[in-house]
């Protein structure tokens, strides 16, 4: 089991005239539970909330710590552990196929060129993928690209995976293709959603506005509450 933990942990940013602006309130939890949701608003500070676990973002206060590894003094070791799948796809996939791009990920783990391939191979393979691996990147639709990019990630076996947004821009089939690939996951999963059905598919659930945690519990109760916040 992971531990991760933020003991007052807050963001602050400065703005063009010099002052600072708050966008994570110090935070304190501890991150235990195998599927965590984060939901809230546009702007709420729920990505800063998820930037922090692998040191995308600091903390201008307090610890963000991912089993015991400071991500401020051992972001390095932290990104080994933790895999964060971004909202958009494009932004993740670097290569012009997805054979390349598993490839690159897997340039630590195998030095031999052949071998690099072949286990490239084996992950589309693993996650349906594998018709598409001599295609162009821009040649995917967006569902495909998000599972890629998701494929991409996994490659390299995190202990803990972060998804930012994953089935924004995505349609209704492919959402619910995600939903299948995330739920036969064996890593624990943090991810920010605005797809309630997708919150509530996991154990926990945080409520986040104004920078912060205002609900935190079993994903129903969590989304209940985010209703009733602007209904």
């Amino acid at each position: 089991m992971n531990h991760v933990a933020l003991c007052g942990a807050g963001v602050s940013v400065e703005t063009a005239d010099g002052n600072l602006r708050t966008i994570l309130k110090p935070t304190t939890v501890e991150l235990t539970e195998q599927r965590i949701a984060v939901i809230g608003a546009n702007g709420s500070g729920k990505s800063t909330l998820l930037r922090l676990l692998n040191s995308l973002m600091l903390p201008s206060s307090g610890t963000v710590t991912i089993n015991g590894l400071d991500t401020r003094t051992q972001g390095r070791a932290v990104r080994r552990q933790v895999g964060f799948v971004f909202t958009d796809p494009l932004s993740q996939l670097v290569m012009p196929t997805p054979l390349e791009d598993i490839e690159l990920s897997l340039r630590r783990v195998h030095k031999s060129a052949p071998e690099r391939r072949s286990a490239a191979a084996g992950v589309l393979e693993q996650y349906g993928l594998g018709a598409l691996a001599a295609n162009s990147i821009y040649e995917l639709s967006g569902g495909e690209r998000q599972l890629v990019a998701l494929a991409t990630v996994l490659a390299v076996q995190p202990r803990l995976l972060v998804l930012d947004e994953p089935s924004t821009l995505l349609d209704l089939r492919n959402s619910r293709l995600l939903r299948s690939r995330l739920a036969a996951l064996p890593q624990q999963l943090i991810m920010a959603t605005h797809d309630l059905e997708l919150a509530q598919d996991c154990t926990r659930a945080l409520v986040v506005d104004d920078g912060a945690i205002v609900f935190d519990g079993p994903a129903a109760d969590a989304v209940a509450r985010y209703r009733r916040m602007y209904s």
